[in-house]
């Protein structure tokens, strides 16, 4: 006997479609403005700055294509749709930040041994530059903020335009003393701590997006509270087969097998046990097995 609760968790509803749009055409200007004056001014900060921003075009694409698959509905070849490719968006948008970052941190330490650190940087170009992505890289990260702590695609937007604000907070400080006191190699050196920044910043939705890949149980659900409150059901002796995995970055499933000598559950106590899960849980799809006597052995001790 089994049941199935299924919230429709929307991935990509109609705001977040504006606001992946929005911040990908605004994005896509700044990394053109960026670009043009970095390398008019020679500064390492805006041109590393430009090319992060091109990657976190890359990344949002990546995120709403993702946010877009989850919305499939299911069919015979899919059973459960396309909700995993929000997790894939999420782990590439991670990765894709990993990696845009050593590569600013590669290049920031050349520039630091490299006998022509004395850039001649234009402080109040580079300031007025940064200055722009600062607004236009907060603007986009509140588009993502009222759906970051549901999604794990959405947080992994959020966390791009949040980080690209910070460096461009970052070269606009290191402009400001460049003008100010002259200190030319303190452009690489404020490339090196964004980057050291992001990367700790990043690493947990790395972790986290690479966790669920492998059908890890989601952060923040604590499987053997799941199994004791499925345990505390009346009538229930034990619990077998428990598995807890994520169907895509903002749905959860469950599957058990409830062993209940007394005899077979009815459907209130199905409803009462799948409503606990979703309440206490946070579980939105729950399947349920009920047993006499177990005819398979469990494969988990836990």
């Amino acid at each position: 006997m089994s049941t199935g609760h299924d919230h429709d968790h929307s991935h990509a509803p109609a705001n977040f479609n504006r606001a992946f749009a929005i911040g990908i055409v605004l994005n896509l200007a700044f990394v053109g403005i960026e670009s043009f004056y970095g390398w008019r001014v020679n500064s390492l900060a805006l041109l590393a700055d430009a090319g992060h921003n091109l990657s976190d075009v890359a990344g949002l694409v990546l995120a709403w294509g993702g946010a877009l698959a989850g919305r499939l509905r299911p069919d015979a070849r899919h059973t459960y749709g396309w909700q995993r490719a929000s997790i894939l968006a999420a782990f590439a948008n991670a990765l894709l930040l990993l990696v845009a970052m050593g590569a600013l941190a590669w290049e920031a330490m050349g520039r630091l041994l490299s006998s022509a650190v004395s850039l001649q940087a234009q402080g109040v170009t580079i300031m007025v530059v940064a200055g722009i992505g600062i607004v236009i890289n907060t603007a986009t990260a509140l588009l993502f903020m009222r759906g970051r702590e549901g999604d794990l695609n959405i947080r992994g937007a959020f966390l791009h335009m949040a980080a690209d604000a910070l460096v461009s907070a970052g070269v606009m400080v290191a402009g400001a003393l460049t003008l100010w006191m002259g200190w030319t190699w303190l452009d690489p050196v404020v490339s090196l701590g964004i980057a050291a920044v992001i990367l700790w910043s990043t690493w947990d939705l790395f972790k986290q997006s690479l966790h669920m890949l492998f059908d890890g149980v989601p952060q923040g659900i604590d499987l053997l509270a799941v199994r004791d409150c499925l345990a505390a059901l009346p009538g229930v002796a034990r619990v077998h087969d428990l598995h807890v995995w994520a169907m895509g970055t903002s749905q959860v499933a469950l599957t058990a097998q409830l062993v209940m000598p007394q005899g077979q559950a009815d459907d209130a106590f199905l409803a009462d046990a799948t409503q606990q899960m979703h309440d206490r849980f946070e579980i939105t799809h729950v399947t349920l097995q009920v047993m006499k006597v177990p005819f398979t052995p469990p494969c988990s001790d836990f």
